[in-house]
């Protein structure tokens, strides 16, 4: 031996092998020399290949034994794999089929005690049985031939250099590789050698593929299944490289962060930056919050999570602003309401008139409040046309209360996490409206205005309506929880007001949680009030102008109110004050000459011409014209109901941009009378003569509704008799195809429509005479109401 170079190290279970070349000077053995029986060593981890020169580690005790009778008396020995590296002491079961014939060229005592032998590789053998367990195992073998069928030159060259190339990558990937190996391995010429030591050489993470290699008899074929091998761990070897990799460049940038987040303590220390001082603020401040012990223990865990956190992590600043928005907030801080009944029924009186329910349901909590000394808080839910009050009546019930005020638009909202909020995980979340308005008040018993609660969407982000629910919700908002705040808050001490124009698009769950008041349109008696007393000063202050500049006559404010509004409420009105004092602005800004009063004469110079002549009932000068009363969301409106009869085949026609609803009681009213052809004095057979055509003027604007039944059956027996109906007489209900007349809703806003509109009389169903009662004297002095049971009751009225 004559040149030994480091190859590969493998370490085992048992034995820890290095690879060397076969050196120069080597004694040969003829195969026929070898004996029939071996002593059997078992190799753990390793596979001894013909040619091959291993130094192996001995560790058992029979193995020890072995080694040493061998070199003693020059015997050869049969290195065998096992099968299953875990087994101390193997039978032949425990042991691979083939093994390979060896001698023992030396024996070394290692400086830690232990023997290592160095072997040299000769044949190849098939083990048949072992004959002998003790001292050592001894087995009877027969030695099988390599062979090089099928070898064809330019192949062996190639896969030549195949195993070269692959041999010396997985060299390389496994690690530094010294320079005298790889060129060891490239001179190697020998074909069968050089499967045969790579063999032996390749760290395979399957050690059944290699002892597999041991049990092929063609040289080629051994290197074809050598060559998937080197393939294979190749494969695998770039995989460990990539993932050391990737491991070796968060270690990086761990440690350089760490460094940088040292340094910038340090500058921050010597600064007087430190965080601990926002710590200790934190820890204040929750001491004086008035919060369950549940809460506080929450706040310090949330607080120990935040101290943990880099201040340089996205995680840090989420943190932050959450336990600031949990200290902000003011948990069972409530102001002290004023109990003084007389004074809160000054201060709505002073900024409202009218709207006596609202008013009285107010003082009768505050009732309740001064006796009790707790109670849970209403939901309110005013609903009406724009412009009655409905949320600037919000802020007048906080001043009542002595309370903090917030309003919360609704209207567009199709947001759940509005009403809740979004989880603070995500990037940008923020609390939900509610807790925002009452961490914005200050206290936790404010009054919150739910403005437009009718006007509410959904999508597929949810449907704020349903988390309403929660919130409103008397037995449960004494728990609401917020997703942000992920901690259940006490709602009940808030006075929630929601403002509607119409309760259809209400949630059926959500309306019966909240206490329904209708705020109903004003009288032009009191749109004139509200104008002196309200409006006209608020607009002489916001115009900078003196109560001496702008006086409005009687006679002129009730002609804008006539003709230049249609509206139930005042907003209107409001505008066209405002451009008075505006016009009165200009000329004394010009020093032009303004009147000491403006009078009704002067309103085409400030109003221009009057905008408003629809809304007049027209007498029902003709036959077939009937005047009705419509509900809308912009408050009570009268319609006109037009019939004419013509020659043709008994066809109904029906225009004016009704709806289906609407259509419908056109032809239940049309059947109606060719069932009962005597209210017109016309025969049955008379119909199928006589086309009908029904028309509700203003076709641009849509109507439906089913409470225009009678005024539709009215119009055409008006048309068919030729005869018109009593003058001032409007009429609504709803009618069956049996005659019978139906209550309808929105009586008082179809009692100001008729008032504005000059009607004296009105025809409505029997069923309605209890709302009609429940309706304050003044809505309805001069007027008449009839009230119907059926269709031949209203027919006997008006003719």
């Amino acid at each position: 031996m004559r040149d030994f170079k480091e190859f590969f190290a493998q370490p085992g279970a048992e034995v820890s092998i290095i690879p060397v070349m076969q050196g120069e000077g080597l004694p040969k053995v003829d195969i026929n020399e070898l004996p029939e029986s071996l002593p059997i060593l078992a190799l753990r981890n390793a596979v001894l290949f013909p040619g091959s020169i291993y130094p192996i580690t001995i560790g058992r005790e029979k193995s020890m034994k072995l080694i040493a009778d061998a070199e003693k008396h020059g015997l050869f020995i049969g290195a065998v794999p096992q099968n299953d590296m875990s087994v101390e002491d193997p039978v032949k079961e425990d042991l691979f089929t083939h093994g390979t014939a060896a001698r023992v060229m030396k024996t070394l005592e290692m400086p830690d005690g232990t023997v290592t032998a160095i072997l040299q590789g000769i044949s190849r053998f098939k083990l048949e049985e072992i004959v002998e367990y003790e001292p050592y195992m001894l087995g009877r073998v027969s030695y099988v031939h390599d062979n090089m069928d099928g070898a064809e030159p330019n192949k062996i060259k190639a896969m030549t250099e195949a195993i070269k190339e692959n041999a010396v990558n997985v060299m390389r990937m496994g690690g530094p590789a010294p320079k005298e190996a790889i060129a060891a391995l490239r001179s190697i010429e020998d074909f069968e050698f050089l499967v045969n030591f790579v063999a032996t050489s390749i760290e395979t993470e399957n050690y059944t593929e290699k002892i597999e290699l041991l049990a092929v008899d063609n040289i080629p074929a051994r290197a074809m299944k050598l060559l998937r091998c080197l393939d294979t761990q190749t494969e695998l070897l770039k995989i460990k490289q990539d993932i050391n990799a990737k491991v070796k460049q968060e270690i990086d940038q761990q440690q350089r962060e760490y460094y940088l987040n040292s340094q910038l303590k340090t500058i921050q220390e010597e600064l007087g930056m430190d965080d601990m001082e926002d710590f200790d603020r934190f820890r204040a401040l929750a001491e004086e919050k008035l919060w369950p012990a549940s809460v506080q223990e929450i706040f310090e865990k949330e607080l120990a999570k935040l101290e943990r956190y880099n201040p340089s992590s996205p995680d840090y600043s989420i943190q932050y602003n959450y336990i600031q928005f949990m200290l902000d907030l003011p948990w069972g801080k409530i102001s002290q309401d004023n109990l003084d009944l007389r004074h809160a029924r000054e201060v709505l009186d002073e900024d409202h008139f009218g709207l006596e329910k609202v008013k009285e349901r107010i003082i009768e909590y505050l009732a309740v409040l001064k006796l009790k000394g707790d109670m849970k808080s209403p939901i309110l839910c005013l609903y009406g046309p724009p412009g009655v009050g409905k949320t600037s009546l919000g802020k007048s019930v906080a001043r009542a209360l002595g309370r903090k005020y917030v309003r919360i638009a609704l209207g567009g909202a199709h947001d759940e996490s509005e009403i809740r909020g979004h989880r603070k995980t995500y990037i940008g979340a923020l609390p939900g409206r509610i807790l925002n308005g009452i961490n914005r008040a200050g206290t936790s018993n404010p009054v919150i205005v739910l403005d437009e609660i009718d006007k509410i969407g959904s999508d597929f982000k949810g449907d704020p309506s349903s988390a309403l629910l929660e919130a409103l919700d008397p037995e449960q908002n004494g728990a609401f929880h917020d997703n942000y705040l992920d901690i259940d808050y006490d709602l009940s001490n808030v006075l929630f007001i929601t403002t509607a124009n119409s309760i259809s698009s209400i949630q059926p769950a959500l309306k019966d949680r909240m206490e329904m008041i209708n705020v109903s349109g004003y009288l032009a008696e009191e749109k004139m009030e509200i104008a002196k007393n309200y409006l006209i000063p608020k607009q002489i202050q916001e115009h900078g102008l003196q109560k001496s500049q702008l006086r409005i006559e009687k006679h002129a404010l009730r002609e804008i109110i006539d003709n230049y509004t249609h509206e139930s409420g005042v907003r209107g009105l409001e505008k066209q004050i405002a451009k008075i004092a505006r016009v009165t602005a200009k000329k004394i800004a010009l020093d032009e000459k303004t009147p000491e009063m403006v009078k009704k004469a002067d309103l085409k110079e400030y109003l221009g011409l009057p905008t408003n002549f629809h809304d007049i009932q027209k007498g029902n000068e003709a036959p077939g014209v009937v005047t009705g009363l419509a509900w809308t969301e912009m408050g009570g409106e009268i319609l006109f109901v037009e019939s004419s009869i013509s020659k043709g085949k008994g066809t109904l026609t029906m225009t004016g941009n009704l709806g289906d609803v609407m259509k419908e009681s056109a032809t239940i009213a049309y059947q109606y009378i060719k069932a009962h052809p005597e209210l017109t004095g016309l025969e049955y057979e008379d119909f199928a003569a006589r086309d009908v055509h029904v028309h509700v003027p203003e076709g641009a604007t849509p109507k439906d509704g089913p409470s225009a039944g009678i005024t539709m059956v009215t119009s055409m027996v008006s048309a068919f008799r030729g005869r018109k109906i009593r003058s001032g007489i409007a009429m609504t209900g709803e009618m069956t195809l049996r005659g019978r007349v139906l209550p309808v809703g929105g009586i008082k806003e179809k009692i100001l429509a008729a008032k504005r509109s000059g009607v004296h009389t009105i025809v409505i169903s029997e069923d309605n005479r209890k709302d009609v009662e429940d309706i304050q004297r003044i809505y309805v002095e001069g007027l008449d109401f009839h009230y119907v049971k059926n269709i031949d009751d209203v027919i006997t009225f008006v003719f």
